[in-house]
């Protein structure tokens, strides 16, 4: 089963929440909002800062504020910035980590179409997307006319 660490999901919320309020926020008050332990959002800020996501002021009306609007930031900025790299497989072309089995392996680089298609769509779901619970246009399903039989 793929699935994103708590600090993801939680970073997502943080960054909703930074949008929510204007201006600087800080780590408490995000915690108070957000009903995440400060240490986790403190924590999942300073993170957010090192991917570029957020930037942090200092001072007595220091804190975080965001440095893109939601709309620019795709859901997969927020996944590499806190779990690393998108990849489904370790074994993925020019990945830092090796497999014991990499020179017999038969599907050696195979993988790497799963992860870019993955990569894609994850970059096509932005924020905004997640804050307005929204389908993203790229993943909308054309509604088909149905037809209406006559009651007999």
């Amino acid at each position: 089963m793929l699935r994103l660490s708590k600090l993801t999901d939680y970073a997502v919320v943080v960054l909703v929440r930074l949008a929510a309020a204007e201006g600087v926020q800080t780590s408490p008050g995000i915690a108070a909002a957000t009903g995440i332990r400060e240490p986790t959002v403190a924590k999942v800020l300073k993170t957010l800062a090192a991917g570029g996501l957020v930037a942090s002021q200092r001072g007595a009306r220091g804190g975080y504020r965001l440095l893109r609007p939601l709309s620019a930031i795709p859901i997969a900025d927020v996944i590499a910035a806190i779990d690393g790299p998108i990849a489904l497989a370790a074994c993925v072309d020019g990945s830092a980590s090796e497999c014991e089995s990499l020179g017999l392996c038969p599907v050696r680089g195979r993988w790497d179409p799963v992860n870019d298609a993955i990569h894609q769509a994850l970059t096509a779901i932005t924020l905004a997307d997640m804050a307005e619970a929204q389908v993203p246009r790229a993943f909308r399903v054309p509604v088909r006319a149905t037809a209406v039989l006559p009651a007999e």
